[in-house]
């Protein structure tokens, strides 16, 4: 496998993310509306996409990351209903406190794709060990 290649497309994806935030920054509301449905398509489709396994062994790892994605998709569902809502609220106040969720959820967000990367980090590495070994073994060492 070409993690090199996985890795760089991950460091394209959160370049990406940056980019969007900066840009979100100094959008109107209407535009910050098309950027946040383009968003949850995109999140939707990674999920759809990297939900596929192909022997019993991945499809038993890449379930628990399925399932991992589906709670974060549920998650994103849920954000979008208090959205919703929150755009029919004329009280400031209530809408204050529904922006420093949002900043609470979009911080621990973050927070759980570092934890992610750190896991695919140890995931590569791992997979690079049991490979070397599996050759290593067929050639008859260790």
């Amino acid at each position: 496998m070409d993690f090199s290649t996985q890795l760089e497309q991950l460091q394209q994806h959160a370049v990406a993310a940056k980019d969007a935030a900066k840009a979100a920054a100094r959008e109107s509301r209407d535009e910050l509306k098309i950027r946040l449905d383009q968003a949850q398509a995109d999140v939707v489709a990674t999920a759809k996409a990297g939900g596929e396994a192909a022997g019993k062994a991945e499809a038993k790892v890449s379930s628990k990351w399925s399932k991992m994605k589906s709670d974060m998709s549920a998650h994103h569902k849920d954000v979008k209903m208090r959205m919703d809502k929150m755009a029919n609220q004329v009280d400031a106040s209530l809408a204050e406190a529904d922006a420093e969720w949002a900043e609470d959820d979009a911080a621990n967000a973050i927070g759980y794709a570092e934890w992610v990367v750190d896991n695919a980090r140890f995931s590569v590495l791992n997979a690079i060990d049991a490979r070397a070994y599996a050759d290593a073994l067929a050639k008859g060492g260790k």
